[in-house]
């Protein structure tokens, strides 16, 4: 096959925007991920659910090296993930990450905060980025609240301007790590429906959640890891109503009724 065959194969299959080969991991003797392989295509939403402990937050955070690796490789768009410098930095700003906290600048308006990546780092023209930061925080139902300050606004407002401060990086993918897990009940929701809207308008998400009402109408497929190994993989609604294994089968009966 030449190499322009291969390249059209590829094409044709479509190349994963994330791929993790036989990935391990430990924190000092705590093997904490264990030969995790994974792919996820463009346009896909994977949730990662397991146990507190399973790992789950360790493997979202190596997609884009804030974690380590000890052994494997993390690939995305088909090439590794680079190591340090300036190609980490570039790769970093392509795939964008929301965590538990919000993690805003506290001595900047919410406008800035989303602004300040576009103008210092993709180098776009401040009026450009402020026209496309308040048509994001449109998006995510925030944008009355652009000249505030992170401390007035609601930890729900505060996750979504979260996200669209990710957005304004036009990201190729996007790693949630329990987004909700910090908000109040009332906010869960306004969170997770900026997700779904994300989700349906094709971005490719790895989202780590114990949100399983979001894991079953979203996801196009559900990672089940635990003890730092992936122990089942499938679409939702295979995967919640019959599980295939044992551990699995514990977990969703542990938290039936939650």
């Amino acid at each position: 096959m030449t190499q322009t065959q291969t390249g059209e194969a590829l094409a044709a299959e479509g190349t994963p925007v994330i791929e993790l080969r036989h990935v391990d991991k430990h924190f000092g003797s705590l093997h904490v991920l264990k030969d995790i392989n994974l792919k996820v295509g463009k346009g896909e939403v994977v949730v990662v659910i397991g146990p507190s402990g399973s790992g789950k937050s360790t493997l979202c955070r190596t997609i884009n090296r804030l974690e380590t690796i000890d052994s494997g490789e993390v690939l995305i768009e088909g090439k590794p993930l680079p190591q340090e410098g300036k190609e980490l930095a570039a790769t970093r700003a392509e795939i964008g990450m929301v965590f538990q906290s919000f993690n805003l600048f506290a001595h900047r308006s919410i406008i800035d905060n989303v602004t300040m990546g576009p103008v210092e780092v993709l180098g776009v023209p401040r009026d450009k980025a402020r026209e496309e930061g308040m048509e994001l925080l449109r998006r995510v139902g925030v944008a009355e609240q652009a000249e505030k300050m992170p401390a007035q606004l609601s930890g729900g407002q505060q996750q979504r301007v979260a996200i669209a401060r990710s957005l304004a990086m036009h990201p190729k993918a996007m790693l949630f790590d329990e987004p909700t897990s910090a908000l109040d009940p009332e906010m869960i929701n306004e969170v997770l429906d900026v997700m779904v809207e994300l989700a349906r308008g094709g971005m490719t998400m790895v989202v780590v959640t114990h949100e399983m009402g979001f894991a079953r109408r979203v996801s196009d497929r559900v990672v089940f890891m635990a003890d730092g190994a992936i122990i089942e993989e499938g679409k939702p609604d295979e995967f919640f109503e019959h599980p295939t294994t044992e551990r699995a089968r514990e977990f969703l009966d542990s938290i039936k009724g939650h």
